[in-house]
């Protein structure tokens, strides 16, 4: 398993960016061959898929409530990957997690990325208010 820490997180206007990084270090293989992705929980609701990327980049998909407004990226030589979060809106509020999958292929259904995760962040959070 990876351990993964993510940064970046904090108070942002509406309309506003911020940009959040997973570092990872550790895991028995190489940082090529996982899979990266980002959940969110906010208060009171369950935790979501926000985006996701693939080895390799093969896949880079993304929940619909952020698709055109957040960016998913990946540096292997840095083990590390980003999420830019553009236009941000108050429902954007939440805890946000790094999340790593050992050679896995991003599905289309992002309902099933969390079950696929093996190891986790502890979040970072993001709050979204003028």
């Amino acid at each position: 398993q990876l351990q993964l820490v993510e940064s970046g997180g904090g108070l942002a206007q509406p309309g506003g960016s911020l940009t959040l990084l997973c570092a990872a270090s550790g895991g028995h293989s190489d940082y090529y061959f996982y899979a990266i992705a980002w959940f969110r929980q906010a208060p009171g609701k369950e935790r979501e898929g926000v985006s996701c990327i693939s080895m390799g980049e093969r896949q880079i998909l993304y929940g619909d409530s952020v698709k055109g407004r957040f960016t998913i990226s990946r540096d292997n030589g840095k083990k590390s990957a980003a999420l830019q979060m553009n236009s941000l809106k108050p429902e954007d509020t939440a805890v946000y997690y790094c999340a790593a999958a050992e050679y896995y292929y991003c599905s289309e259904d992002v309902s099933s990325w969390e079950d696929e995760m093996d190891s986790w962040g502890k979040g970072t959070l993001v709050t979204v208010s003028s």
